[in-house]
C-alpha cells in the first residue's frame, strides 16, 4: 500500500509548488494516515520533502525572475532562526492539539486567501523589512511547533502587502525553502528508524512534481486562477483534518 505513496506525492508536489507551498500541510497527514506515527515518523519525512518541493519550485522561479529576492531572504531567514524554538515545544505539547493548531491555522489562511483583500498601494521597503522580520519570526515559530514550511502563512501575508498573487507563490517558495531545513533538521532528531526507501521514493517523486508544477504556473497560470486554487486547496485539507482526525477520532 505504501507504493501509492510517492506516486500520490508526485501530484501534490505539482499543485502545492505552484502554490508557493511545500506542501507538507498535505504529505505529513496523509503519512499519518498511512499508518506512520505523527511526530517519530511523519513529520521528519513531511518537512523533507516540504523543502524538496520549495526547493525544486524555487528554482524555476529564479529563472522566471518571480521572486522579491529582498522580502523573501527576510521572511526565509528570520523563519529559519525561529522554527527551532517552535521544534522544541512540539514534545510539550499532545498530538490532538498540534493537529488542532495545524487545522485553525490551514482554515485562517484558506479564508484570507479566499476574501482576496489587498490594499490600493503596495507596502513599500522599509514596511515590506519590517513585515518580512516581524511576520517571518512568528511563522517560523509556528511552523516548527507544528511542522509545516509556513508557506500556506507567508502567501497571504505577502498577497496582502500588495504583490501579485503569483510574485508572492514564488517569494513564498523562496522563504518556505529556507524555514523548511531548519525545520527538517530540528525534527530529524526525532525520527525513528526512518524507512529509507519509502524517504528516497518520495523524495525523487516530489522532486519531479515540483519542476512540473512550477513550470506550469510561471507560464501559463494567472494571478486570479492561483488564488482560487490556494484557498480551496487550504479549505478542504482544514475541513479533511477537523472531521478525520478531531470529530470522528
Amino acid at each position: 500500500m505504501m507504493l501509492i505513496v510517492p506516486v500520490l506525492f508526485f501530484f501534490i508536489a505539482f499543485v502545492f509548488s505552484m502554490l508557493g507551498m511545500g506542501g507538507s500541510q498535505v504529505f505529513i497527514p496523509i503519512l499519518f494516515w498511512f499508518g506512520l506515527d505523527f511526530k517519530t515518523a511523519a513529520i521528519p519525512l513531511g518537512m523533507l520533502l516540504n523543502v524538496v518541493n520549495s526547493g525544486s519550485a524555487t528554482i524555476t522561479y529564479a529563472r522566471k525572475k518571480l521572486i522579491d529576492w529582498r522580502t523573501g531572504l527576510l521572511f526565509g531567514l528570520t523563519m529559519m532562526i525561529s522554527a527551532p524554538f517552535g521544534a522544541l515545544s512540539n514534545n510539550l505539547i499532545p498530538t490532538k492539539v498540534l493537529i488542532f493548531v495545524f487545522a485553525i491555522f490551514t482554515t485562517v489562511a484558506g479564508v484570507l486567501m479566499l476574501i482576496g483583500w489587498q490594499p490600493k498601494q503596495p507596502m513599500d521597503g522599509k514596511k515590506r523589512t519590517f513585515l518580512g522580520l516581524a511576520g517571518g519570526s512568528g511563522l517560523g515559530y509556528l511552523a516548527g511547533l507544528i511542522g509545516r514550511g509556513g508557506g500556506s502563512f507567508v502567501v497571504p501575508l505577502l498577497y496582502m502587502a500588495g504583490i501579485s498573487a503569483k510574485a508572492a507563490a514564488a517569494t513564498s517558495a523562496l522563504a518556505v525553502s529556507f524555514s523548511g531545513i531548519s525545520s527538517f533538521v530540528s525534527h530529524i532528531a526525532t525520527a525513528a528508524h526512518p524507512n529509507w526507501q519509502l524517504w528516497l521514493e518520495c523524495v525523487v517523486a516530489v522532486f519531479l512534481g515540483g519542476q512540473l508544477g512550477s513550470h506550469v504556473m510561471a507560464t501559463r497560470l494567472k494571478s486570479r486562477a492561483v488564488k482560487k486554487v490556494f484557498a480551496m486547496v487550504l479549505l478542504i485539507i482544514a475541513a479533511i483534518l477537523i472531521v478525520k482526525d478531531l470529530i470522528l477520532a
